[in-house]
């Protein structure tokens, strides 16, 4: 082969189409919506709803219901559904002597979640409410973990008649700087958060996984209870976006309640972990309890923000003193923000 040759064999490679990068990218984005779509559907098939529905204004909520005794209200966090408070062991324990009411919020599990409304704590306590009288349940103990705190405490301002007391577990109750709301809040924007939730985000989402899931119960081991959810379950995109624009509405959301929190007239059990590495109870459940004076407060050492897993035997105690507390009278009702 001849210099010239050669010198052209190594120089002249041949180049790709310009079209052929933007062709790569709808076939990875391609592949990556069929992988989903089919590991949604093997996720429902395998999860079915084991549960009641109730409708209010034509939303369907998804519900789980035990035990017999005081109504108990349970609310979930964020990123999860209600089967985390099941798996935890605290819905057994309490329904040993209690009606339990676990509730998949508004666009988790198999509850609905419309577009057509920004759901903050507010809107979701008003939801849940309506959906409790149309129950038929009469002033139950109202718990909430983690964002399920703000909901919980919404509905016992707006209603301190209705609700007897409230347990709130990891609770955020005032603004600080989170770097996970701008990481996780963009599945939650409209068409590119679409694009996004049925292609890279659950499969983004099953990567970070364990880590999160260490994060969360740190400095615990992850619980083997905790292991057996199932993950694609949560991963799914109608699920990922209710997580999405959550995280987005967690700072403005309890910028607007803690300026209520002096109005709180009915009994409250604040719980946390010593070692929450997701939100810390010295900014917030501590100044909490110090705000709120009809408050109590147990900090559980070297336990993290999975503090249902960890101590279910306080919890259970906590909703049982409640349980015995005669009901609430009716008052007049504090006008919250939306």
């Amino acid at each position: 082969m001849s210099r010239t040759l050669t010198t052209r064999y190594f120089t002249e490679s041949p180049r790709l189409p310009r079209w052929s990068g933007p062709a790569l990218l709808a076939t990875a984005l391609g592949a990556s919506f069929l992988f989903v779509l089919a590991k949604t559907r093997q996720a429902e098939r395998e999860n079915p709803p084991r549960g009641k529905f109730v409708e209010v204004d034509g939303i369907q909520l998804h519900y789980m219901e035990y035990g017999d005794g005081p109504p108990v209200v349970m609310l979930h966090g964020n990123g999860i559904s209600a089967n985390d408070l099941e798996a935890s062991g605290l819905v057994e324990r309490v329904a040993e002597h209690h009606r339990v009411i676990v509730f998949d919020r508004p666009g988790y599990g198999y509850s609905d979640r419309p577009r057509t409304t920004i759901w903050t704590p507010h809107a979701q306590a008003e939801l849940l409410y309506r959906a409790l009288e149309q129950m038929g349940i009469e002033h139950p103990v109202v718990l909430g973990h983690s964002w399920g705190t703000m909901v919980a405490l919404s509905m016992g301002l707006a209603h301190p008649e209705y609700v007897r007391g409230l347990v709130l577990l990891s609770g955020y109750y005032y603004p600080s700087v989170r770097l996970d709301v701008p990481m996780l809040s963009p599945p939650a924007i409209p068409i590119i958060g679409d694009l996004m939730r049925y292609t890279i985000s659950p499969l983004l989402g099953r990567m970070m996984w364990p880590g999160m899931s260490k994060r969360m119960f740190s400095p615990v081991p992850i619980s083997w209870r905790f292991r057996r959810l199932p993950v694609w379950f949560m991963l799914r995109p109608s699920q990922l976006r209710a997580g999405a624009a959550e995280s987005a509405l967690m700072i403005p959301s309890v910028i607007a309640l803690k300026k209520h929190y002096a109005e709180l007239s009915v009994p409250v059990a604040v719980f946390a972990g010593s070692g929450d590495k997701v939100v810390s109870p010295n900014h917030n459940s501590i100044r909490f309890h110090g705000e709120v004076p009809q408050s109590t407060l147990r900090i559980e050492p070297a336990v993290g923000h999975m503090i249902h897993y960890a101590s279910p035997d306080a919890i259970t105690k906590a909703i049982g003193s409640f349980s015995v507390t005669v009901a609430p009278t009716a008052r007049p009702q504090p006008a919250l923000e939306q």
